[in-house]
């Protein structure tokens, strides 16, 4: 029974120390470019997105593992098990871009009062991040919220993000694009049936979502306007 015990926890240690790796890792290789103190709150504001999608998971029920992080590409949390409805998965699609953009209402304030540049840039990537992450298509947590409103939404997020790369080329873009394929293609085909009992969801679900969702788009459009425009040079 010990051996379990100590087994089970050292199984534990092990996810924990695993998921702290890989974000040290981001810190230390964002640092290399930007320096540690950027790093250290651009990696923060990103473990705070994921958190909430974390616990949001938690909440429902879902088997889910810690955050793991990539450099230049984000962080995930995995689960273990899918939602059971199109409202699980966007109740933990929503919860992210809410704790994060929370996040970078917390740079935003520190940085007007501190009149500190790095809170405020910390500010815009967290508003900008959780910006994109709204782009209404799967795999991104805009593409999980909409779906309870119709994946049929999705085709406006694939010229939205066609858009962006022509704008601003990216590997991240293309990863998206890559993972998006698939389901938009069946989509397009028809194959996708909105009507099965996954997707089914009350009119009442529909509207909370969709207002939260277009809340969020809006608010952090504006603000991530708006602190592009204090940290950018002449302003």
């Amino acid at each position: 029974m010990k051996f379990l015990l100590l087994l089970f926890s050292g199984l534990k240690l092990g996810k924990i120390f695993t998921s702290g790796g890989t974000m040290l890792l981001s810190v230390f290789t964002y640092a290399l470019l930007f320096g540690w103190r950027y790093a250290a709150g651009f990696v923060g504001l990103i473990f705070v997105h994921e958190m909430g999608h974390y616990l949001a998971a938690r909440q429902r029920g879902l088997n889910v593992g810690l955050p793991m992080f990539i450099p230049f590409v984000g962080a995930w949390i995995q689960l273990k098990e899918l939602p059971h409805n199109v409202e699980t998965e966007a109740y933990v699609g929503l919860a992210g871009p809410v704790f994060g953009t929370i996040g970078a209402i917390g740079c935003y304030l520190l940085g007007r009062h501190l009149d500190s540049t790095l809170m405020l840039a910390l500010a815009y990537a967290g508003f900008f991040i959780n910006l994109f992450n709204l782009i209404p298509i799967s795999p991104l947590d805009g593409g999980r919220i909409t779906a309870i409103i119709s994946p049929k939404l999705w085709l406006v997020g694939a010229p939205v993000l066609i858009g962006i790369f022509v704008l601003h080329p990216s590997p991240i873009l293309v990863l998206v694009a890559i993972l998006a394929a698939p389901q938009l293609l069946a989509l397009w085909r028809s194959r996708h049936d909105v009507k099965k009992p996954y997707y089914e969801a009350s009119l009442n679900h529909r509207i909370v979502y969709a207002i939260w969702y277009l809340g969020l788009l809006v608010f952090l459009a504006i603000m991530s306007f708006q602190v592009h425009d204090m940290i950018s040079p002449g302003q």
